[in-house]
């Protein structure tokens, strides 16, 4: 018996990804009183088997599922990619906010100076609040 005799003929590993084959040699044995019918019927689920294989191999690189595992085996570096991650969250975050803010004030800005009876007292208010509030506490 040689070393390739101990392999499964059905799965081929090659580059680091799974190829499945079937196994013609035992699907073509027949035993007796199995008929002509289900020896097709057996070919054809195993075919199907086999395609449906074949996708599953495909989707599982698609999602780069063995990367992912890869990194699991990593703790830092996952740690680093995180924290890295995080950092330019927050920062987005932070520009986001202070972006929105700005707009807003000068949306209120504008509609102060078209003094609308109302609104526009109110709108004043709330300018002159925050500028007080930027005097006190300059960041």
């Amino acid at each position: 018996m040689q070393a390739d005799d101990n392999k499964p003929s059905s799965a081929n590993r090659r580059a680091g990804r799974i190829t499945v084959r079937p196994d013609h040699k035992a699907s073509s044995v027949s035993r007796q009183g199995e008929s002509a019918v289900q020896g097709s019927v057996t070919d054809s689920a195993l075919q199907r088997l086999t395609s449906q294989l074949e996708k599953l191999a495909i989707d599982i690189d698609k999602a780069r599922l063995r990367d992912y595992i890869e990194l699991l085996h990593k703790p830092w570096q996952l740690m680093w990619r995180n924290f890295i991650a995080g950092l330019f969250r927050g920062i987005g975050i932070a520009l986001g906010f202070t972006f929105f803010a700005a707009t807003i004030i000068w949306i209120l800005q504008l509609l102060g100076k078209l003094n609308l009876p109302i609104v526009g007292d109110y709108i004043a208010d709330i300018v002159r609040i925050v500028y007080r509030q930027l005097q006190i506490n300059p960041y």
